[in-house]
């Protein structure tokens, strides 16, 4: 695929090889960089696409080399379910990405950005991440050559943090917030050469979680659903999404672009705040506070990206309170089976609290993107749980069965 890169702010455009990561003249916050592809050197044909394989089924739309580095993990071709009637609505899909190797969304941007650290030939890559970056690094470079070096807060969740041992990265738990991690990372990241993987620093991140939408088109019969939410905190997934689904409407393979609705938590809703006070798009910066550590960011990287994509979605944002994402949780599970993260869950909280807002129609197709596996960190739900242990005897057992099932009635 020919492309080149642009930046969202000045629209100073770059050739491939020109520029590493962010424009030059916006610096890292302002300057962040998209992937502009030429279209007419894409193969315009929906029977190329429609396998329901990994992400690599759609190669000539990413901007890697042909015969570079593939990873031999099955990054993408994860799940859409399909449910009528829940919570009121026709048809309500449900894209769960905690099927993925490292069980994350976070998997297809590392499956491309590490592919380009083969072609750019570094032997290093680096990230920042509250977790599921982090394991999705560590764990696509793990039979790689290359090492993985990984910035943290030492607040993630215990399950995080030990996929990263397991997978035999090098661990730099940072006694701070996540955004004091990225910046960190940046500096160290520079000083020593490393490639970065970071979200929005590196635009290759984004095209690898673009197939992501373009699966939501194909596993659909190129059925376009009326609106799409997913959880929201740097913001480079949601502006993945929009990206997507305008490459399919831009080649003519769908015939509309959905409402792109993004869900932040309340008390880590910067980007809402930067889309709601309007363009020009400037980043902010607030304490971050949620239970949903992925989207736990008080400086969003992303924010100018994303909040263009949701405006040119006709999208908006609207955030949910940690009680509303702890019950989303288990509802998730309850009524769908997809035990999601507080992150990957939060989706369907905002969903729920636009249903019962009269903001979403009932009668259209609804897209839920559940981006990580509810066992990333199961502290969510922990005060839910609760286990009674029963004598070993039949009676014992029997009589407990009846009071849970009158229990049940009441």
């Amino acid at each position: 695929m020919d492309y080149f890169l642009k930046c969202v702010s000045c629209g100073r455009e770059y050739a491939r090889d020109e520029v590493e990561y962010t424009c030059a003249a916006c610096g890292d916050r302002m300057g962040t960089l998209e992937i502009v592809p030429d279209y007419n050197s894409i193969p315009a044909s929906k029977m190329d696409y429609e396998k329901n394989e990994s992400l690599w089924q759609f190669e000539k739309l990413l901007p890697v080399e042909p015969g570079s580095y593939r990873t031999h993990l099955h990054v993408g071709g994860t799940p859409l379910y399909r449910f009528s009637g829940l919570l009121g609505i026709r048809e309500l899909l449900v894209k769960y990405d905690g099927s993925s190797p490292t069980a994350s969304f976070k998997d297809r941007a590392s499956a491309v950005v590490v592919t380009k650290a083969y072609e750019k030939g570094y032997d290093t890559v680096y990230c920042a991440s509250t977790g599921n970056a982090a394991a999705s690094l560590a764990g696509l470079t793990a039979v790689t050559p290359l090492k993985a070096y990984i910035f943290l807060p030492a607040s993630a969740p215990a399950a995080k943090i030990s996929q990263l041992f397991a997978y035999g990265a090098k661990v730099i738990a940072v006694d701070g917030t996540y955004d004091q991690a990225f910046d960190l990372s940046l500096e160290v990241g520079r000083l020593k050469g490393w490639y970065s993987r970071n979200s929005a620093i590196n635009p290759y991140s984004l095209e690898g979680k673009k197939t992501g939408a373009y699966e939501i088109c194909v596993q659909n019969d190129w059925r376009v659903p009326d609106a799409v939410l997913v959880g929201v905190g740097d913001g480079t997934v949601i502006s993945s999404l929009y990206k997507g689904f305008y490459d399919f409407y831009r080649m003519g393979f769908i015939d509309k672009i959905p409402q792109i609705i993004g869900v932040q938590a309340a008390g880590s809703d910067a980007v809402k705040r930067v889309f709601e006070r309007g363009e020009p798009y400037a980043p902010l910066d607030i304490e971050a506070s949620t239970i949903a550590d992925s989207i736990s960011v008080g400086k969003p990287r992303d924010v100018i990206k994303a909040s263009g994509a949701v405006k040119k979605s006709g999208g908006f944002f609207v955030a949910v309170q940690d009680e509303e994402i702890m019950q989303a949780v288990l509802e998730l599970a309850a009524n769908t089976g997809v035990f999601g993260e507080p992150a990957g869950a939060v989706a369907y909280a905002g969903l729920k609290k636009l249903i019962e807002l009269g903001k979403l129609q009932k009668d259209s197709s609804i897209c839920i993107v559940v981006t990580g596996n509810g066992l990333k960190d199961i502290s969510a739900i922990s005060r839910f749980v609760s286990v009674q242990p029963v004598k070993p005897d039949i009676s014992s057992i029997m009589q407990y069965i009846e009071t849970k099932d009158e229990s049940s009635q009441l």
